[in-house]
């Protein structure tokens, strides 16, 4: 569906009421959009929809019930074993998708998902908020400028410091819910990663252990139920041997390593660790003239410097050639991420065009976590990526660029 003139604003619906429901809030903006219809099984969801979307917004336990409420375009908010089967429906349905990331957890279904939206013409985003951060998209325009010439290596390392609340309580330490914490969590670093070097990982080798949580044995009982992160996290427990209620199943890496080569010959690295005490990324991006890398990333409010070496010294120096200091223009969660992908979905619903975050490279970063998973789990074998059929990203390039990365 698309807007007339007798319906100025788009009817946006939202499938899972949960975490991440908050990111549907933003969509509602008079004279734009409004959210008027919510899904969810759980009747704890179902109420939050109320409480978030007010008492007029209609309120469903099937998803597929949305349809009645005449849907411009649709948030699926799901956990991430349960994006595919919404995301087909509302595509089928010539319905505008916005998916959360990762866009599914299995890459036979990215596909599916992928082939559906090109032979439907549906329009189809996924919310990888990482390509509006502030930080990144300064580190992007230097590699555009030129500053440290051609890139050829990326380095990410990711120290997640609220780790065991975030992904050992829940559904995310399971790997039948999410493959692996390279691909849950580490979606939003490959696709940065990608986003920096222009090029999509093609062959990987990976490392890891479930090395701190997996020995824990205060485990969460069964009768205590379905609970949220916010029921239970406090930033008081350390050390992570402290953590208590884990999830019954703790069976994915809370350490990983993972080298890939890029189609377009660059060489990466991104190791993730979720027992750290701070919670930040750094990225190291290293060119045939010069490297730069972040110092705060600005997601927890922080205020990142951005430093870039490019001329020819012995030792080191921690001014730099360059320290560019990068602020927040906009406010808001991730660094004022989460509103940027709201709005710029929006505008695709709307209207169709170009947008910088791209499904050919949300589908490449799930691939890129699905073999470094695999690589890690029979001993660090190096693992080749599958690419997309060839029609299916040409179909992309043509109907939605998406910001791949300098040439």
């Amino acid at each position: 569906m698309t807007m007339s003139a007798s319906q100025p604003e788009l009817r946006v619906g939202v499938v899972g009421v949960g975490q991440r429901a908050q990111l549907a809030t933003l969509a509602d903006r008079p004279g734009t959009a409004r959210v008027v219809s919510c899904a969810d099984p759980a009747e704890r969801g179902r109420a939050d929809a109320r409480k978030l979307f007010g008492a007029g917004v209609r309120v469903h336990e099937r998803y597929e019930d949305l349809l009645a409420d005449d849907l411009d375009a649709v948030f699926v908010l799901t956990p991430d074993d349960a994006h595919t089967a919404p995301a087909l429906f509302f595509l089928e349905a010539g319905v505008a998708v916005f998916v959360e990331k990762p866009l599914t957890v299995d890459l036979a279904d990215c596909d599916r998902v992928l082939t559906t939206a090109a032979r439907t013409r549906t329009r189809l985003y996924v919310g990888h908020n990482l390509r509006h951060l502030p930080v990144l998209r300064r580190m992007r325009r230097i590699i555009d400028e030129g500053a440290i010439g051609r890139v050829r290596a990326v380095w990410c390392r990711h120290f997640v410091g609220h780790g065991g609340d975030y992904y050992f309580k829940d559904w995310h330490a399971e790997r039948a819910r999410t493959a692996g914490l390279l691909l849950q969590k580490g979606a939003h670093d490959l696709d940065a990663i990608h986003w920096l070097a222009g090029g999509y990982s093609r062959s990987v080798t990976a490392l890891g252990d479930l090395a701190v949580y997996g020995g824990n044995p205060h485990r969460r009982t069964a009768a205590q139920g379905p609970q949220r992160v916010q029921d239970w996290f406090d930033t008081g427990v350390w050390p992570p041997s402290a953590l208590r209620d884990l999830n019954p199943v703790v069976d994915v890496e809370d350490i990983s390593m993972m080298l890939t080569r890029l189609d377009n010959g660059v060489l990466t690295s991104y190791q993730q660790c979720h027992f750290t005490p701070d919670y930040w990324r750094n990225y190291t991006v290293i060119g045939d003239e010069g490297r730069m890398e972040n110092f705060g990333d600005g997601i927890e409010g922080d205020d990142p410097v951005i430093r870039v070496w490019n001329r020819r010294r012995s030792g080191y120096r921690p001014d730099a050639d360059l320290n560019l200091a990068v602020t927040d223009e906009g406010g808001g969660e991730h660094g004022g991420a989460d509103e940027a992908i709201v709005a710029e979905f929006l505008r695709f619903a709307a209207h169709g065009g170009a947008t910088d975050t791209s499904p050919v490279a949300a589908r490449e970063a799930v691939a890129a976590g699905l073999a470094a998973t695999t690589s890690l789990r029979s001993g660090g074998t190096p693992v080749d990526v599958p690419p997309l059929d060839p029609a299916t990203a040409a179909w992309f390039a043509a109907h939605q660029p998406g910001s791949r990365g300098p040439a």
